[in-house]
């Protein structure tokens, strides 16, 4: 099943802390993508603080985008006491 991302707060580490439409909060860790392409070319954290959702999936400047069904598969739930991390 497919979940829209609602909303993306990255952390430092180049973590991102996700809402997805089913109401999951879940963490993201894009380091092992960023020595691919096109990621590679959002690996300095002044990029990388500029993700946005745009249509239920992530956007970075430059047409960067990941897929919202990978960013669900490939995170973990994120515990509520521990988000501020």
């Amino acid at each position: 099943m497919l979940f829209d991302v609602l909303s993306v707060m990255p952390r430092s580490g180049y973590i991102l802390d996700l809402q997805f439409s089913n109401g999951e909060r879940r963490r993201f860790d894009m380091r092992p993508l960023l020595t691919m392409k096109p990621w590679n070319r959002i690996a300095s954290p002044a990029v990388f603080r500029r993700v946005r959702v745009d249509y239920g999936t992530l956007v970075w400047p430059g047409e960067i985008d990941i897929a919202p069904e990978t960013l669900y598969d490939d995170s973990i739930p994120l515990d509520e006491s521990r988000a501020d991390e």
